[in-house]
Order: C-alpha cells, then structure tokens, then sequence
C-alpha cells in the first residue's frame, strides 16, 4: 500500500438532518440499519485504516422521500454540511454532492451550485430513481451537464422493486443486481458513448457486470446501433471501487475486466462495521495477482488521477 494512504471513494456521511428526515419517513437503506457516525469517528476510522481521504456521500435511499420542495432542500443541507468538512479538512475529506432527483430541474440546479459555489468533487446519483433507471431519457439534459463539467459521478445501488429476501437486506444481494441494471440501461441508451468527458464510478466493483460482461453483448441484436464490441467498450469506461467486493473470487473478474486505472478503493464505512471492512482490505492487500504498481494504483494513484487536488506534490 502506498506510504501516502489510500483514497476512498466510497465513504459515507450521516448529516445530524438527514438522519432526522430518514427517521421521520420510516426509511433505510433497503432494510439496513442507518449507523451512527460522526466526522471524528470517519476520521478515527481513517487513521485505524490508513485511509487519507473518504470522499463522503449520501447513501441509500438518497434525498428525495417524494416531495420535490423537500428533496431539494435535504440536498442542498446534506451538500452544504459536507462542503463545510471539507473546507475544514480538505486532507481528510471530499464531497460527491446529492441531486434530488427525479427532479431533473431541481437537479441541474443543485449541480450547478454544488460544483460551483460548493466546489464538490463530483456527485452521487442512486441506481435506480423511483424505479427508473439512469439511462432513462427524462435524464438526458442532467448527463449532458454533467459531461460538459467534466465531472465525477459515484452511482450508488438502491433498493429495487424487488421483495428483499428473508434475511437478506437489501444491500447484501440487490445491491449488486441494481448497479448492474442501471450500468446496463445506460450503456444501451448511449449515455456512455455519448458522454465521454465524465467518469462514473459503480460502487462495489460494478456488481456482477466484469462477471457477466461478454453475456451482456448478446444485447446488441436487440439494440439497434450496437455492437458486441461498442457495448463491451461502453461498459469498460466505467470506474469500478472495491467496497464489500475485495475478495478472493471477485478481484479476478474486476482487475482483468476493468480499464487500466479504473479500479478505486471503497470502503462503505460506515455502512460496513469496521471489522467487517478489514476482512476486506486484508483480502485486497493480500491478493497475489496485482501487476508491478496495482495494489498501490487500487489504493491512492487512480483516485488521484480522479481528484488531481488529492495528488500529493
């Protein structure tokens, strides 16, 4: 691992409001407990995990309960509470701001100040917006901001319409199904081919799509304007963080379908207890298959390349 520390792109953040709006609209993250946090208990964690800097956001099931005018308030609290730690501690942390959406309009707003005004490092969008998918076309104008900024955009998995399975949370098994459903709707609506400025992370190494790859590319018969080459390049263009996905059999799949440099490590604290995330960072640090410079790629290089104010001098 790098002396410098590794770089998290998935770390999350539990603003004292959000967690009072969650509480009072009887939500979780699919059936997860909401976990207690705090920013000197981030940064204990960090420093517990050689952990630099967590590029914070708000997980599941994001800013918007139903009510526009509420979800765009949320979003620009959350967003404002979060640029605050980072201008306090822009060493230890980033922000990837909330957009309420389904409200594409309260979005492209909310974009715009939190990239401008808030100086964010790019923002969140959950996998699925009330059962529409992120390639769906009422989104298009909110991508074609997005990629004319350049900007970083961590998707984050959601709950589904699918009934969670007896003792299974949500985030445990349709977590990895939704980011791979939505990784897949928008390449087959072009909104990777057609945005090639912006980067966009899939949080825990893309679910099952390095897995299932070449079976999606059969897709192109019924996607006139594809090809099972177009289709395979489009979903290589996405970045892919480690988060709850560093282990034995996954990090095979993930390091040889993943782009050069599109790998990034995640954590999902605090989400994921500590002692849970350890098993997988021991995982990550001990896999014996890296290439000369991977595993420190993995932990600090990509994500600098990502955030360039994160570089060490």
């Amino acid at each position: 691992m790098s002396n410098s520390g590794r770089i998290d792109v998935h770390q999350h953040l539990v603003p004292p409001a959000y967690r009072e709006v969650m509480e009072r609209h009887g939500a979780t993250a699919a059936g997860w407990p909401t976990p207690d946090w705090t920013p000197r208990s981030a940064i204990a964690m960090m420093d517990r995990r050689s952990i630099a800097t967590g590029v914070l956001s708000v997980s599941s099931p994001g800013t918007h309960f139903g009510d526009d005018a509420e979800a765009r308030a949320m979003a620009r609290e959350v967003n404002e509470y979060g640029a605050e730690l980072v201008k306090d501690r822009p060493d230890r942390f980033g922000l990837f701001a909330s957009l309420p959406l389904p409200d594409v309009d309260g979005a492209l707003a909310e974009a715009a100040y939190a990239l401008d005004e808030l100086r964010a490092d790019g923002v969140v969008l959950m996998s699925n917006v009330q059962g529409r998918y992120l390639g769906d076309k009422a989104f298009a104008p909110l991508w074609a901001e997005l990629d004319a900024r350049g900007a970083v955009v961590f998707i984050h998995p959601t709950g589904s319409a699918l009934p969670m399975l007896d003792g299974m949370p949500g985030p445990l098994v349709d977590f990895p199904h939704d980011t791979t459903r939505t990784a897949l709707h928008m390449t087959l609506n072009g909104v990777m081919a057609r945005h090639t400025r912006m980067k966009v992370i899939l949080s825990h190494a893309g679910g099952f799509l390095p897995y299932a790859a070449w079976r999606f590319t059969l897709g192109a018969q019924f996607n006139p304007g594809t090809t099972p080459e177009s289709i395979l390049a489009d979903l290589r263009r996405f970045h892919f963080d480690t988060a709850l996905s560093a282990g034995l059999f996954t990090l095979p799949s993930l390091l040889a379908f993943a782009a050069p440099g599109h790998v990034l490590y995640g954590s999902d604290s605090p989400f994921a207890a500590e002692e849970q995330g350890r098993v997988f960072d021991a995982m990550l640090d001990d896999y014996d298959g890296y290439q000369p410079g991977q595993l420190d790629a993995i932990n600090r290089g990509n994500g600098e390349a990502l955030f360039p104010r994160l570089g060490t001098a």
